[in-house]
Parts: C-alpha cells; sequence; structure tokens
C-alpha cells in the first residue's frame, strides 16, 4: 500500500476484478481484524488516494495510497503467530479507557503490531495466540476451524461426575446456548474446599468456561488455557512470547509441542503482576477421574505426592 503518483480516486471500487476489499487488505496488513476495519471506515478514520471512505465496499491495490487516521498503511508483512503467556490483571486490548495495562503494553519491543485470537478476560491467564494478520486471526476464532480450547479451572464447591458428563450435550446459560464440552475434574483431596476441572470445546463464547462451571454451582477463582488448537502452554512461563509457526507451517515444521518453538524474547517476571502461583503442570491427555476407573495409583506405581 504504497503512495504513488496516480489519480485520487478512492479505490477501484466492488465492481472491479483487481486488488482486494479495503477492509481485508488492513486485516491483512495487520491494523484490526475486518469487522474492527469497517468500524474504523464508518467513523472516517481511512482513507484511500486522499479521498476518505464512507463505505468498505472498496478494493484496493499495492499500488494504492492507504492511509489510517492520516498515517500511511504498510504493505502486508509475512504472516507471524506468537504464543503468550498472559499473566492475570492485564486487559485484552490495545488501549483500556480505564487505565488498565493491556496485554499488548506487557509485549516486549520490536513485535509487529499484533492482534490477538480471541480474548482472555482480566483475571484468567494462561496460553494467547497473537498475529500481525487479522484474516488469520479471525479464521482461528471461527469454531469451523475445528481449534479446541482446552482450560484448567479452580473451583470452589462440590464437583458433580454426572453433571460435568451432561455438558458433552451442551448447556443453555441465561439464554445463551454452549455447545457440547468435554470437561472432567481431577482426583482432589477428601474434604477440600477447592478442586481442578479441565474443559475442553470448540465455539470460544464470551466467558464460557466460567459460566458453565457457575451455572452448575461452582465458583472458578482461578481459570488457566492451556492449549489453543494444536498449540500448548507449556512451560512457557508467565509474561513470556515464543513465536510459532502459523498453522499451514505448523505440520512441515514439526516442532516440539512442550518446550516451545524458539527462544523466549524475555523474561516473564517484570510483566506478571503479583506472586500468584504458578500454573499446574498438565499434560496433554491429563488422567480423568470418574467413577468407572478406580481411584489411587497405577500398578507398579508408587503413590501419587500432591502439592
Amino acid at each position: 500500500m504504497a503512495a504513488h503518483e496516480k489519480d485520487a480516486s478512492p479505490g477501484r471500487g466492488e465492481g472491479q476484478g483487481a486488488g482486494e476489499r479495503i477492509a481485508k487488505a488492513l486485516a491483512r496488513a495487520g491494523v484490526a481484524s475486518r469487522r474492527e476495519v469497517e468500524r474504523m471506515i464508518a467513523a472516517g478514520r481511512v482513507a484511500v488516494n486522499g479521498q476518505t471512505l464512507t463505505s468498505p465496499a472498496v478494493k484496493v491495490t499495492p499500488a494504492d495510497a492507504v492511509t489510517l487516521d492520516g498515517r500511511p498503511v504498510a504493505a502486508a508483512e509475512p504472516t507471524r503467530l506468537f504464543l503468550f503467556h498472559k499473566p492475570p490483571g492485564l486487559v485484552t486490548t490495545h488501549r483500556d479507557p480505564k487505565g488498565r495495562p493491556t496485554v499488548f503494553e506487557a509485549l516486549p519491543p520490536g513485535l509487529p503490531r499484533l492482534i490477538s485470537v480471541g480474548r482472555l478476560d482480566l483475571n484468567s491467564e494462561g496460553l494467547m495466540l497473537l498475529t500481525n494478520d487479522g484474516e488469520l486471526a479471525r479464521r482461528l476464532e471461527l469454531p469451523s476451524s475445528g481449534f479446541v480450547r482446552r482450560y484448567r479451572a479452580r473451583a470452589r464447591g462440590v464437583v458433580d461426575e454426572a453433571r460435568l458428563g451432561r455438558l458433552a450435550e451442551g448447556l443453555t446459560v441465561d439464554g445463551v446456548r454452549f455447545g457440547p464440552i468435554e470437561a472432567y475434574a481431577d482426583e482432589g483431596r477428601p474434604g477440600a474446599a477447592n478442586q481442578w476441572v479441565t474443559l475442553s470445546f470448540a465455539e470460544g463464547k464470551n466467558r464460557e468456561a466460567r459460566r458453565v462451571l457457575e451455572a452448575l454451582g461452582l465458583t472458578v477463582n482461578r481459570l488457566i488455557r492451556i492449549a489453543y488448537g494444536p498449540y500448548e502452554l507449556g512451560d512457557l512461563p508467565r509474561g513470556e512470547v515464543r513465536e510459532a509457526p502459523p498453522p499451514g507451517a505448523l505440520a512441515a515444521a514439526r516442532a516440539p509441542r512442550r518446550k516451545g518453538l524458539v527462544k523466549p524474547l524475555r523474561s516473564g517476571s517484570a510483566a506478571s503482576p503479583g506472586a500468584a502461583p504458578r500454573a499446574p503442570k498438565t499434560s496433554a491427555s491429563p488422567r480423568r477421574s470418574s467413577g468407572a476407573r478406580p481411584r489411587g495409583p497405577r500398578p507398579g506405581a508408587g503413590p501419587k505426592r500432591r502439592a
């Protein structure tokens, strides 16, 4: 999207075959998601060849000069994807009206402008995917991508295994329908006030893990996302960032899942607000607890040690 000497028409228009839609072009350039770009256009913040756009139904080519708030928009860079271990206390936004610290303020310098794939709320922690490609972010968010989100939740209350099993059929909470959820509880200490529950689902609706557990009478006091599709939190320390191959290159990369994909970009100590306890170590397939399986150590194994 470099500036060139040409007539100041606002793009080629939807009827022309050349170029791509302005919202898609800006999303690929990492400006924002396509929906957010459309809102920017409606607010009169985007111009093509000096003319402010009033509609997203415009196509642009690399020869068009595109600006946002009067500043040139650089051409799209190669797609990059990053894993970030979000600490609690950070808001998933670029600018917070309340002045709270944000995910993007906690990132190390030198990264491209990034967009989050979905969100984690203020008090949630764990794996976030960040990318410089708004189109990729949108694709990864859609349930049709088949990317399953996996969470570990520490919940107060009595965990009813039968009720957890019924989540597999989906659940309606306050008029919102949540799709099938796989959920099971760890083996807990008798009389313990809190218990860890693992949940897996593909939709990723707003506060889904918290809302379904609260609907079962549980109070979630810690929530950690440990996996998003093929990407896992693994041993990535709090506040650290690692670059990962985008989904199209993931199979060819054959990167190890637990140790990360490249060297961390910085230590997580400075980005972690407070001294909250570290996330529990989890495997890709945590051991289930149900009435059909005897509790206790496996044959030939020593007794389990709990923290």
